[in-house]
C-alpha cells in the first residue's frame, strides 16, 4: 500500500554545478524538495519507487543500482540510484532519474530498496493508472517519489513560448497536488500537457493510481515557474 509520496521537479538546474551562476535562483526549489523527501522518510516505506518522465513511449524500469550522469550537460557528476548490488550493469538513468538519485544521495537516503521507473509522455492515462495500481498493491508499505515539470510555456522566454492556457493548467495541478486530490489528477488532458510541455503528466497520473483508494492528505511545498517553467513541489502523507 502507498504511505507517502513525494512530488519533485526534474530539471537538471538543481543541481548547482549544472545552474552554475544561476545555482541560487533554484535554493528554494531544492529546500522544498528536500522537507518533501523528509516526509517520505518519516513514512518508514519498506520500498521506494522513483517515477520519472523518459523518452520512450511506455514504461521503462531501473533496478537499485543503476547509475546516471550530469556530463551531458557539462559537468562531471555521477549518480547512482540507491545501493549497488550489482543488478543494474550497463544501465543508464534518464535526466529525470538522476536528478531524483541526486536528491535522494543529497538527503542521504538509505532505509529502504529502490527502485526507477520511467514513463514515456505518450503513455495513456488509464496506463498510467494501471501501473500506479501495480506499484501500490500489496502488503509492503511503498513510498513514491514523483519527478515532473509543470507547463514550459509560462512566458515568452520559456521553452515553448507564451501560451495563455499555461498558468491555468499548472494551478489546477498544484491545488490538486496541495489537496491529493486523485481524481482532478486522473482528469488531468494529456492532450494539454503535451501541447505545454508538461513533462509530469504521466508520472502524476501514476501517483494518482497509486493513491487510489487511500486516505493520503497533501501539502504544497513549493510553486513557481523560474524560466518559465512550472516547477511544484508537494508532499502526500
Amino acid at each position: 500500500m502507498l504511505v507517502a509520496a513525494a512530488v519533485c521537479p526534474c530539471p537538471p538546474l538543481l543541481v548547482p554545478e549544472v545552474a552554475a551562476g544561476a545555482a541560487p535562483e533554484l535554493n528554494a526549489a531544492r529546500a522544498a524538495c528536500a522537507d518533501a523527501l523528509g516526509v517520505l522518510a518519516a513514512a518508514r516505506p519498506d520500498r521506494l519507487v522513483v517515477v520519472g518522465p523518459a523518452e520512450q513511449s511506455g514504461r521503462g524500469t531501473h533496478p537499485e543500482g543503476t547509475r546516471g550522469s550530469f556530463q551531458g550537460f557539462g559537468v562531471d557528476i555521477h549518480v547512482r540510484l540507491g545501493a549497488d548490488r550489482g543488478t543494474a550493469a550497463g544501465r543508464l538513468l534518464p535526466p529525470s532519474l538522476a536528478v531524483a538519485a541526486w536528491l535522494l544521495e543529497r538527503a542521504g537516503w538509505a532505509d529502504a530498496p529502490i527502485e526507477g521507473l520511467g514513463v514515456g509522455e505518450p503513455l495513456e492515462a488509464e496506463r498510467c493508472i494501471e501501473l500506479g495500481g501495480e506499484i501500490a498493491a500489496g502488503a509492503e508499505r511503498v513510498a513514491l517519489l514523483v519527478m515532473g515539470d509543470a507547463s514550459a510555456c509560462r512566458t515568452l522566454k520559456a521553452p515553448g513560448y507564451l501560451d495563455e492556457r499555461a498558468a491555468p493548467f499548472d494551478a489546477a495541478v498544484a491545488r490538486a497536488l496541495d489537496s491529493a486530490d486523485v481524481a482532478a489528477l486522473k482528469a488531468l488532458d494529456a492532450g494539454l500537457a503535451y501541447e505545454l510541455k508538461a513533462s509530469g503528466r504521466a508520472p502524476w497520473q501514476v501517483l494518482a493510481g497509486a493513491a487510489s483508494g487511500t486516505d493520503l492528505g497533501g501539502t504544497l511545498l513549493y510553486e513557481d515557474a523560474p524560466y518559465g517553467v512550472g516547477y511544484v513541489v508537494a508532499a502526500w502523507s
